[in-house]
């Protein structure tokens, strides 16, 4: 039997386009770029804000003429200025000149007057009849606070051609800064190799949520996706193959530098990582010395796991590992760099933990910080100052990770059955997994980070991560499907005070940002657990 097409709009995705015609039931509602007119509630954004204090009795609605107003010599506040000035440029038609005289009528991005309670991310936003007044300390608080003031306006300021107001945004004051520093989310480009403009669509639109790390899986058994000077057939021949066979792909250093300047511009800090001393069959393949008996593995193209290691007893090895996380450091700038360390069920324990406690200080002679998987606080493994373990079990209760974190680590929060964005959201989902269960969108949601892991204070919690893995997934369709409810659950989690956590009021405003996605092109699962704003009125 067919199925019905309100399960059809469940079961896979759809890309929706800025006018669709959406068959829900029997009934068709149709989403147009100008369905809303009335500006949104303030505050009533994602992730929500830590203080609201709305002016019922004034309102600001964006002139023609309108102006960008930065910080007088801040390149900083320019540079905030000009992206929001290309954000509302194409839906409004508005010219919008940025200019750098303090301040004025119109939209002021300014470096001054912020309350220092908003620290290096947060801002102060006011909205009266006659100005739009942005103040941060930083420049990642301007652009946080811009992602904010882009939710205040009608979604169809998204368009990507010019559509009718009015650009209006209601009253008042907004406080707002992060719970936690770290708020990430993870691209799995081994499993699957994604293109350079893929990786990009996907850094603008986690930005809109307030996401400021992106975590990219660049090796594993199926593919290296990292150009290696030192070792080019890493890449070469390593980056050749994917899951299922398909042709497979690398970045060179330019397009590997292309996403890191482009997640830069968004305020994103890109971490990498480099699997180790498991999900190595790539470098296997490229390279015989890195075998204990000297002989090339064939390359991979299935989804087993656990199978790989590197021949950790060779000093070889250890020079290929310290050459490779050398340049992957030399080529970004942010101070994290991963080095995996789950599923070595291929490396002896005795082994697993001499080659860990040899890459950790490896990681800390490039000037990076350590971060890997928690498996990393196996026994024997030392504890590296600062280092960073990111917890992706099921449970709420690991012994391991709490001893790491009374001897110093900082943790991040990634539990599989609450923040993988591959896991399926219901048994008729098509793309995905479920070995970790069913993950709607409540479920990504309902719990809290800081007090997730017995043992683990929220002041040891670094932040949080939603990590996509790509064994089963392999379209930017399919990564849209997956991210988009899930992902801005994930970040309000990471973003917004503990006390304001409410099920029914996320809802609302999650279900809100249906019209915006629709003009964004962004094909998402209309999860049956939120009531979808079909008009956007």
């Amino acid at each position: 039997m067919a199925p019905t097409p309100a399960r059809l709009w469940r079961s896979r995705p759809v890309r929706l386009t800025a006018v669709a015609a959406l068959v829900l039931g029997a009934g068709v509602v149709a989403l147009t770029t100008g369905a809303r007119t009335a500006p949104a509630p303030m505050g009533e954004v994602l992730p929500v804000p830590v203080s609201v204090r709305p002016a019922a009795d004034a309102s600001y609605t964006l002139p023609p003429d309108a102006v960008v107003h930065t910080e007088a010599g801040s390149a900083e506040a320019a540079k905030v200025g000009a992206y929001l000035a290309g954000l509302l440029r194409p839906s409004t038609g508005y010219a919008l000149p940025v200019v750098q005289d303090g301040g004025g009528k119109g939209i002021s991005l300014l470096l001054t007057g912020a309350d220092p309670v908003v620290g290096s991310q947060g801002y102060r936003l006011d909205v009266t009849g006659e100005a739009v007044v942005i103040r941060a300390r930083t420049g990642a608080g301007l652009f946080n606070g811009v992602q904010t003031l882009r939710q205040l306006l009608p979604p169809k300021v998204e368009s990507p051609t010019a559509v009718p107001g009015p650009w209006t945004v209601r009253g008042g004051r907004i406080v707002d800064y992060p719970r936690f520093p770290y708020r990430g989310a993870m691209l799995d480009v081994a499993r699957h190799f994604l293109p350079v403009e893929t990786v990009k669509r996907y850094i603008d639109r986690i930005a809109l949520y307030k996401i400021n790390y992106l975590h990219l899986h660049l090796s594993d058994d199926q593919g290296w996706r990292i150009a290696v000077d030192s070792r080019p057939r890493l890449a070469a021949y390593g980056g050749r193959t994917q899951v299922g066979g398909g042709p497979g792909g690398h970045y060179t250093k330019a397009q590997y530098r292309e996403i890191v300047d482009h997640a830069a511009r968004r305020y994103v800090t890109v971490v990498p990582e480099i699997d180790l001393p498991g999900h190595t069959n790539a470098a296997l393949a490229s390279y015989a010395e890195l075998n204990c008996d000297g002989r090339a593995r064939p390359p991979y193209t299935g989804t087993d796991v656990g199978f790989s290691s590197l021949c950790t007893t060779k000093e070889e090895v250890h020079t290929f590992v310290k050459d490779v996380l050398g340049e992957v450091a030399a080529l970004t700038p942010g101070p994290y760099l991963h080095i995996g360390g789950d599923e070595a069920r291929a490396t002896p324990t005795a082994r697993y933990a001499a080659f860990m406690n040899r890459v950790q200080p490896m990681v800390a002679a490039t000037g990076k910080t350590v971060v890997g998987w928690h498996q990393i606080g196996e026994p024997g493994v030392r504890h590296q100052e600062g280092r960073v373990l990111q917890y992706w079990g099921r449970t709420g209760s690991d012994p391991l990770v709490a001893e790491a974190v009374a001897r110093g680590a900082r943790v991040v929060m990634s539990p599989a059955n609450r923040a993988y964005l591959d896991m399926k959201y219901d048994p008729e989902t098509v793309p995905g997994q479920k070995w970790a269960g069913y993950v709607e969108v409540r479920d990504a949601y309902d719990w809290d980070p800081g007090s997730h892991l017995e043992g683990v204070p929220a002041s040891a919690v670094l932040g949080v991560e939603a990590p996509l893995w790509t064994e089963a997934i392999s379209t930017e369709e399919e990564i849209e499907y997956m991210a988009f409810p899930r992902l801005p659950a994930v970040a309000e989690l990471g973003w917004s005070p503990g006390a304001t956590h409410d099920w029914a009021a996320f809802a609302r405003r999650l279900g809100a940002q249906g019209p915006r996605w629709a003009v964004m092109g962004i094909g998402f699962h209309r999860s049956p657990q939120v009531g979808w704003d079909e008009q956007g009125d």
